[in-house]
């Protein structure tokens, strides 16, 4: 699929620069919702047929995203559920958490721990980011799993996942992929539990998701939070309650939302045409066009340049985040006003006008400085 016909799906504002908060779906999506609405409200036996499809439909895309097998996919509606799923069924032992992690992978650690399933770690790497060097000084006997984000909401690092695989050796690898995934290549398959929600760099809109599990996780892990979805014989309702199923599936409290999982398919699908490594190399390019931007208007960026992904966060010498998120606002650029930096996540469809509009917000709050 050319580049431009992949970057005409979408019709965001010129000035949205947020997609680490949200990424608005493409067209293809948003007329996939309007079609599966439609078929829901049809109610024929062939349009339940072809709604009831869309889960098969979506943990395929998904496999196929991250180079995995349908069966060790499962269809989640957030990654916060997902790592629920994940602590609640790790083996006892001690879990390996760096602080200052986004709370969706924070809350489900200590949550198991509150509940006695597990011991967290929490580690504070020097660097403000986890490295392999960092995770290696933190391992003990006692731990059993290790839970990282792959890419750093607040700094935009992108962790070395190759080099994490190495370090935590035999022990379960969780990864939080929702600040990475759309937005950059990694090797996903070293992850025993991978977890991703479709709204933000995937942009199927808010609601689908699913984590993919290792041969390591089935051994290791216990499904416990599996539900009637996730049993050996779902339409088996004869009033007890059955084993957990083999595969992914066992992680399953309910079905999955049918609307929801064929959106995710519908984003997937466009990614696949287009080529992740495309598009992950357009992401970076507006990363880089932005920082140039920022740069030479006298901005320092404050998140590490080594490694990263589509996340720029930066500040301005002498003026304040909420400061510089009004210039922005005033160009029409939305964007993250934290409060010590304002980061603004650009995606493939982000255009020259965007580039545009930050110049000029950067230009008043230069003159607005002399």
């Amino acid at each position: 699929m050319p580049t431009d016909i992949y970057v005409s799906q979408f019709d965001e504002a010129p000035g949205y620069l947020d997609f680490a908060r949200v990424g608005p779906p493409s067209r293809a999506v948003v007329a996939e919702i309007a079609r599966l609405i439609g078929l829901a409200a049809v109610g024929t036996d062939s349009a339940r047929q072809e709604l009831g499809a869309q889960e098969l439909r979506a943990r395929t895309a998904v496999a196929r995203l991250v180079g995995s097998d349908v069966h060790r996919v499962v269809l989640q509606p957030s990654t916060s559920f997902g790592l629920f799923q994940a602590a609640f069924g790790l083996p006892a032992g001690e879990v390996l958490v760096a602080e200052g992690e986004f709370p969706a992978n924070t809350y489900p650690w200590v949550r198991a721990e509150q509940a006695g399933r597990l011991v967290v770690r929490w580690m504070r790497p020097r660097a403000g980011h986890v490295t392999p060097d960092a995770v290696a000084g933190h391992l003990t006997r006692r731990v059993s799993a290790v839970a990282v984000s792959a890419v750093d909401y607040r700094t935009g690092h992108r962790a070395d996942l190759a080099a994490l695989r190495e370090v935590v050796g035999e022990r379960l690898l969780v990864v939080d992929a929702m600040q990475a995934l759309g937005a950059v290549d990694e090797p996903w398959e070293v992850a025993d539990v991978l977890v991703c929600g479709g709204q933000k760099w995937l942009r199927s809109g808010i609601g689908p998701g699913f984590a993919v599990l290792s041969d390591r996780a089935f051994e290791r892990m216990d499904p416990l939070l599996s539900g009637w979805a996730g049993a050996h014989d779902p339409a088996r309702l004869d009033g007890g309650v059955q084993p957990a199923s083999a595969g992914a599936s066992a992680w399953s409290v309910t079905a999955p939302n049918p609307v929801a999982s064929g959106a995710l398919a519908a984003a997937l699908e466009l990614l696949d045409g287009a080529g992740t490594a495309l598009v992950a190399g357009l992401v970076s390019s507006r990363v880089a066009g932005l920082e140039e931007v920022l740069l030479s208007s006298g901005a320092e960026i404050v998140s590490a340049t080594g490694r990263r992904g589509g996340i720029l966060p930066f500040r301005v010498p002498g003026r304040g985040s909420l400061e510089v998120g009004a210039a922005l606002e005033m160009e029409g650029i939305m964007a993250t006003v934290r409060p010590d930096h304002v980061r603004l996540a650009p995606h493939a469809s982000t255009g020259s006008a965007a580039m545009d509009r930050l110049r000029g917000a950067m230009r008043r709050l230069v003159a607005h400085r002399g």
